[in-house]
């Protein structure tokens, strides 16, 4: 194997040391991220799918999981002290290290040693396929890189799916309609953060308009709302999302959506002329007549816009 490949496999088992305790906070992310970024031959798109493993907690089937995929890539003693010193490296970037930390450190460099870099270890990489070294049970284990274009293209979706794998949310739709459903509170979020504060009203109305328009419960409707407001901000390229929700959608669909959008906007009484103009943008972005947009407009009494 490359040794790029096992540098991005190593950086993966490095995050999922990192989440050994359940959660990293806010300054060791930036110091994971400060320490990875610095990891030779990792390339723009490799980086988000490291991006995608620092996202949500690693739990012990996944990492266990990665550590196979480790030893797979390992095919030489200086991979293995390659691969030793970058988690030592890792483990005490903070300063300190805790039980927790210690103990999956040490799987991770039981995984390292017990790799075979010899020449049989060097010729069994060449045949791995039917004789993988996979159980079952790691087979069968978690794996979010099979949402990685949903990571990159539709975030919403992608926090959905993994709270419902999780076993932390039930939400009863084909997959399709979960992935509109996850455009559309990304729309509706872009909506509300226009004006750099999303208000409690903001907040419950998309809640509101999911449980209505998608016939799912108010938890699951909350849940989506919170996802789609984290992950969604001004800062966003609003293309990429336009036209995913263009491809999935009637026009009739994205004229009515139009109300919904102005319905998130007007929600605290008032629609600013921000809001209505980042409507417009929508508008133009899902292809609908400039009437359209105005007729959706006219909806709002000229008392609660700003035009």
């Amino acid at each position: 194997m490359s040794n790029s490949n096992l540098i991005l496999t190593l950086a993966k088992v490095i995050i999922a040391a990192a989440w050994a305790d359940g959660e990293i906070a806010n300054e060791e992310l930036n110091s994971l991220k400060d320490l990875l970024f610095h990891l030779p031959d990792i390339t723009g798109r490799e980086w988000a799918m490291l991006e995608m493993y620092m996202d949500t907690p690693i739990g012990e089937a996944e990492r266990k999981q990665l550590l196979v995929e480790l030893q797979d890539e390992i095919s030489s003693s200086a991979d293995k002290d390659m691969a030793l010193k970058a988690l030592d490296r890792m483990i005490r970037a903070d300063g300190t290290v805790t039980e927790r930390e210690k103990l999956v450190a040490q799987e991770i460099r039981d995984a390292i040693e017990d790799a075979d870099a010899g020449v049989f270890g060097l010729f069994g990489h060449l045949i791995k396929g039917p004789v993988s070294r996979r159980s079952a049970a790691v087979t069968s284990a978690p794996n979010r890189e099979k949402y990685y274009e949903d990571f990159i293209k539709n975030r919403v979706y992608y926090g959905v799916q993994m709270r419902v794998e999780a076993g932390e949310a039930q939400i009863p739709l084909p997959d399709a309609d979960l992935r509109k459903l996850s455009l559309a509170a990304g729309l509706m979020a872009r909506v509300a953060h226009v004006d750099e504060t999303v208000s409690e009203a903001e907040t419950e109305q998309i809640v509101k308009m999911l449980e209505t328009s998608w016939n799912i419960s108010p938890d699951s409707a909350k849940l989506v709302t919170d996802i789609a407001l984290a992950e969604i901000s001004p800062e966003m390229d609003y293309y990429r999302l336009t036209r995913s929700f263009f491809d999935q959608t009637t026009e009739e669909e994205r004229t009515q959506f139009l109300d919904v959008l102005f319905a998130i906007a007007n929600a605290d009484g008032f629609v600013s002329s921000a809001e209505i103009e980042e409507i417009r943008a929508l508008s133009m972005g899902f292809k609908l007549p400039h009437k359209t947009f105005i007729d959706a407009k006219l909806k709002i009494p000229r008392e609660q816009r700003a035009n």
